[in-house]
């Protein structure tokens, strides 16, 4: 009987990858000693170059074509190569896969809380997502893979506050990382209402090495009394607990309410004590600005009243407000509607008057259609008042834009109200002459009517309204060369400059300062600044003659221009760095608080009375704040999941 010839095993053979076949057939070695196509990753059992060259053949002939033997192909298979460099294993795609789930998932909930929308609009934005993308991924030929991955983003009520909750606590350890390298930090503290509390917000300003910040540090609701004591302990447990020392504290703002500044029981005279040192207190420049307001004669104010009752009148019933509006679409008036007034909002009264001046005629014509009578209407002394202000509270609207909004220096916030109160003495000078150039509404209704208008009741108006100007905002006026060294420390004087709060070597910087002064090097820089802060003010002026407020926001900040220039002078200067940094960091106003409040209103709304004050805190800070959380960082401590 013939002996069986035994089979041949490829294993046996030795076979090994021929380093050729790269370039000629697209093949790289894997891990295992096997070939794989650079082409479709397809991997072959055996070192075999027949089948090697059949699969080219065969599965690549567009391949073979377009990229011929020689440069052409070698290149185009060098570029494959290059994708494949770093190969990812499969438990590693997963890896990667599930965390990109877990950061997309994060982006969609800090949208949510930056918008200030509830929870629940997370699985509202994924169904949008799903639906839109069933159109736009039409053609695609890996939509199902798209849209796996969009179902399985994790974006129930429960995640997004989770996610909102892990995102706010990453920003606050960045806070805390900057607070520790700082030497002066300034705070700002009102205290406001939501639907349910009382609640104190708090802000920090302070110079980090990147810049100027001007972050929420806590929202503190107050339960029980809301006293100077109770304001106080509420303000400095949370200052402790996020390792802040109270003695790196040189100034605080406030509303200037009975509970902040009183004397013996203030949150300010109670902060004091705490601090081992002398602080700088300031009463919002904002708020001060609103008082000198109230300094209106009482018939002034009854012509505000008899606006806001009128507009009640229209708008308060639903009937008469359509009517209205129809009225005013066939009258082809300049504006659609009236304005309602919010005491709250300093903007208010100016925006209300000035529609309602706009649309008098056709109130007037309104009115009389519905046989609804206001004698004062036909009154020329009330109309005179009424025209005034108009033409008043436009220019304390201008003025109030410009102490509003984020960057802003206390030093540039006192220039505009110094040279609003000599406008206000340009406007008294305005009356005597009788010129009016300055009052348009009221120049316009005495051009028409040919009425007699009273100069010498507006003028004084005018005039008592600068004296409570001028009677306040001295604490400003205390420290203008103090505030002033950060734009023009060539200028300074340093008798003139109060070291007290800022524990500055005056030693030191006497001698720092006079360096300054007579290196060109350094000098030069700060007229650059000079040169830099009068195209910003020129575009500012611009852009408010034009009433072009929001186009304001895109400009680059004062603050930043004038740390840019700090920053760039070498340390050895750290005595006179270290004073213009402190001056940098002072609140001027409380804007930022009561713009909190704002937010807080419109997250905690009565559909969300139950928002509890932790939860509302973290939705407040990724509103506010100007840090970026850490999603790579958040998202690989997380276990991705699906959504259910």
């Amino acid at each position: 009987m013939a002996t069986q010839k035994k089979k041949r095993k490829t294993e046996d053979e030795n076979r090994e990858f021929k380093v050729e076949w790269t370039e000629t057939f697209a093949f790289t070695q894997n891990l295992n000693g096997l070939p794989t196509c650079l082409i479709c990753q397809k991997k072959l059992a055996h070192n075999k170059k027949s089948n090697v060259e059949r699969h080219f053949a065969t599965k690549h002939v567009s391949f073979s074509t377009k990229y011929p033997v020689g440069d052409a192909r070698k290149k185009a298979v060098e570029e494959l190569q290059k994708r494949q460099e770093t190969p990812i294993s499969v438990s590693n795609y997963q890896k990667q896969s599930s965390n990109n789930v877990n950061i997309a998932s994060f982006v969609v909930s800090q949208e949510i809380a930056k918008r200030g929308k509830p929870y629940t609009d997370g699985e509202y934005i994924k169904s949008c997502f799903i639906n839109a993308s069933e159109e736009l991924f039409r053609d695609f030929t890996n939509k199902a893979e798209i849209l796996k991955k969009i179902k399985e983003l994790p974006l129930s009520a429960k995640t997004v506050k989770d996610r909102i909750v892990k995102m706010s606590s990453n920003i606050t350890d960045q806070q805390a990382e900057d607070l520790k390298l700082v030497s002066a930090l300034s705070i700002a503290v009102d205290e406001s209402c939501d639907i349910n509390d009382t609640a104190v917000s708090l802000f920090v300003r302070f110079i980090s090495p990147t810049g100027p910040k001007e972050e929420l540090l806590g929202l503190l609701p107050l339960k029980g009394q809301t006293g100077g004591e109770d304001i106080a302990n509420a303000v400095i447990e949370c200052i402790q607990k996020h390792h802040i020392p109270l003695d790196k504290i040189v100034s605080v703002s406030t509303d200037g309410g009975n509970s902040m500044t009183d004397i013996r029981n203030g949150f300010v005279a109670i902060l004091k004590e705490k601090i081992n040192h002398e602080i700088l207190t300031y009463h919002c420049i904002i708020h001060q600005e609103a008082l000198c307001v109230q300094t209106f004669p009482e018939e002034i104010c009854k012509v505000m009243e008899l606006v806001i009752n009128i507009i009640n009148s229209i708008i308060a019933k639903a009937l008469n407000h359509r009517q209205f509006e129809e009225f005013l679409f066939e009258m082809e008036s300049e504006y659609a509607d009236l304005l309602l007034h919010n005491k709250v909002r300093w903007l208010s009264r100016g925006n209300v008057l000035k529609h309602f001046a706009s649309l008098l005629t056709e109130i007037k014509a309104f009115l009389l259609e519905k046989g609804v009578h206001y004698p004062e209407l036909m009154n020329d002394q009330w109309i005179q008042k009424f025209y005034f202000m108009v033409d008043v509270t436009s220019h304390l609207n201008q003025l109030n834009h410009k102490l509003q909004g984020k960057g802003n220096t206390i030093f540039s916030m006192l220039e505009e109200v110094t040279s609003f109160e000599n406008k206000l003495s340009l406007f008294a000078q305005d009356f005597e002459r009788e010129t009016l150039i300055h009052f348009p509404s009221l120049l316009k209704h005495r051009q028409e009517n040919n009425s007699d208008i009273d100069i010498c009741y507006f003028k004084t108006t005018l005039l008592n309204m600068r004296e409570a100007f001028l009677n306040r905002f001295q604490e400003f006026r205390d420290s203008k060369a103090t505030l002033a060294f950060v734009r023009k420390p060539l200028n300074a004087t340093v008798t003139e400059l109060n070291f007290s709060p800022f524990n500055i070597d005056i030693g030191n910087f006497e001698m720092q300062l006079l360096d300054l002064k007579n290196k060109e090097l350094w000098s030069s820089k700060f007229e650059r600044l000079c040169a830099d802060m009068e195209i910003l003010e020129k575009n500012k002026c611009e852009l408010s003659s034009q009433h072009k407020w929001s186009a304001l926001k895109d400009l680059e900040k004062e603050d930043v221009l004038i740390f840019n220039t700090w920053n760039s002078i070498p340390d050895s200067y750290d005595q006179l760095k270290k004073l213009a940094f402190a001056v940098l960091s002072l609140f001027g106003s409380t804007y930022l608080c009561e713009q909190s409040f704002s937010s807080m209103n419109l997250i905690k709304s009565r559909v969300r009375g139950r928002l509890i004050d932790e939860n509302l805190l973290s939705c407040l800070k990724l509103k506010t704040t100007t840090y970026k959380p850490d999603l790579p960082k958040l998202s690989k401590e997380m276990q991705g999941h699906c959504s259910h």
